[in-house]
């Protein structure tokens, strides 16, 4: 009998090999094992340049060589990744190696170095006093030069890219990204009735609500919502899932809701359709990109680290993606429908206050004290009060109020207190703006 996997557990493996570090070294092992093969069968046709000839002491010594530089190239990158982790946990976010060990200019070095070694060292086995592999030789000489430039351009992009304000831009486009994606999903099989749900029929009115409760416990990732609108269909309910991405989810715990089932849905079916792992993913939850963004911030505030001017820079950041989230179509619960326009799925969403909050709230209670924190994030808030539209304004302005608040408890000398209530998007330095948002 053969069991199908369910849609949660090949997401689980699409993240794990797109997290893994070695699957891609695998592979060019593999590959330069078959790539020296090769070589040397096109050094049995007696097809190749006279000039690309070795003794069998000449070779034997150059793959060696190759086979040696490439096992402490590797070794060196192990030693960077390690000095990543290092800065990564000490003062960026641990939430960001998720992305680090997702670079692919990371895969492919570490690819390239092992299919040089395997190349090179299979090459070694085939040479005999009277039989030298000039071709794969030569070849494995362009395969070091590859090597040389990839690692140039690996510690080049990682010594510019470890940077804060680097990593903030890469986590803030991620979230980006995410954000319009989702909302295509989620409008493309949007109800026709918005985020509102037709009256229930009788028939289904009747019909008890059957929970779907998740057999293990962990956070949710992700969910098929196609798939969901098709059991949905298959059951003639309506789904509801209980909890937003990112909320951890204890065994046990009510996953779905069906509503109005005309006969029992399959709980191992319906639950494989939504993903739980150990943390948060930005696949479908650009919150989470905020997340990772204030917790730079929150980081390079702590007194260990005192920072202030990298927290105004990931401040930059955040009001980018603010306003992006401004711009995006934002509801607190989506009604997803079925090709025949029938409402099927229920999934909560992240109103404007939720983004707002996250994106402003530990910052403003770890930042109070700071003088470049408090007059840049108040730059932010008045750039969005003018910018967005007017049922979510007072969102803002209560943020502005609870600022106010901060800088008055942090700020007891009346002359400091003005300059910190002053906006400035440079945190000091910049133009300077009233408390009207005009500049002064």
């Amino acid at each position: 009998m053969r069991t199908m996997m369910s849609w949660a557990a090949r997401f689980r493996l699409r993240q794990y090999v797109k997290a893994s570090l070695w699957i891609m070294p695998l592979i060019g092992l593999l590959l330069g094992a078959v790539l020296a093969e090769l070589a040397a069968g096109v050094h049995g046709t007696g097809w190749f340049p006279d000039g690309w000839r070795y003794s069998a002491t000449t070779a034997s010594s150059v793959l060696s060589s190759v086979v040696g530089s490439m096992i402490a190239l590797l070794g060196f990158v192990v030693t960077i990744g390690v000095l990543v982790i290092q800065q990564a946990t000490g003062t960026l976010s641990p939430r960001y190696m998720r992305l680090w060990y997702r670079d692919r200019l990371q895969k492919a070095v570490l690819a390239t170095f092992t299919g040089t070694f395997a190349y090179a060292f299979s090459l070694l086995r085939r040479i005999e006093s009277d039989t030298v592999p000039d071709l794969g030789v030569t070849l494995s000489g362009v395969a070091v030069s590859v090597s040389l430039m990839l690692l140039l351009i690996y510690l080049n992009r990682f010594t510019h890219n470890l940077r804060p304000v680097a990593i903030a831009d890469l986590v803030g486009r991620s979230g980006e990204k995410v954000l319009v994606r989702g909302s295509q999903q989620i409008y493309r099989f949007a109800a026709a009735g918005g985020d509102r749900l037709p009256p229930t029929s009788p028939v289904h009115a009747v019909r008890p609500v059957r929970p779907v409760r998740s057999e293990r416990g962990g956070v949710i990732q992700a969910f098929d919502a196609a798939g969901l609108i098709a059991a949905a269909v298959r059951y003639d309910c309506v789904l509801v899932l209980a909890h937003q991405l990112g909320d951890f989810v204890p065994p046990g715990t009510t996953l779905l809701e069906a509503h109005g089932c005309a006969r029992e849905p399959d709980p191992r079916r319906v639950s494989g359709l939504v993903a739980l792992g150990t943390e948060r993913t930005i696949e479908q939850d650009p919150a989470f990109a905020l997340r990772i963004l204030v917790d730079i911030a929150v980081r390079a505030l702590s007194p260990a680290v005192n920072d202030p001017t990298t927290a105004v820079q990931v401040l930059n950041h955040i009001d980018t993606f603010l306003h992006r989230v401004g711009g995006a179509r934002l509801s607190g619960r989506y009604v997803l429908a079925d090709p025949q326009g029938r409402p099927r799925l229920v999934v909560p969403g992240r109103g404007w206050e939720d983004y707002l909050q996250v994106g402003v709230t530990e910052i403003r209670e770890y930042g109070a004290t700071s003088l470049q924190v408090c007059r840049r994030l108040r730059a932010l808030l008045e750039d969005l009060l003018a910018t967005q539209s007017a049922d979510r304004r007072p969102a803002v302005r209560a943020e502005l109020v609870l600022l106010d608040e901060s800088v008055r408890r942090a700020f007891a000398d009346p002359v400091r207190r003005a300059a910190a209530m002053t906006a400035d998007r440079q945190g000091i330095g910049g133009e300077r703006r009233g408390g009207s948002g005009a500049p002064r």
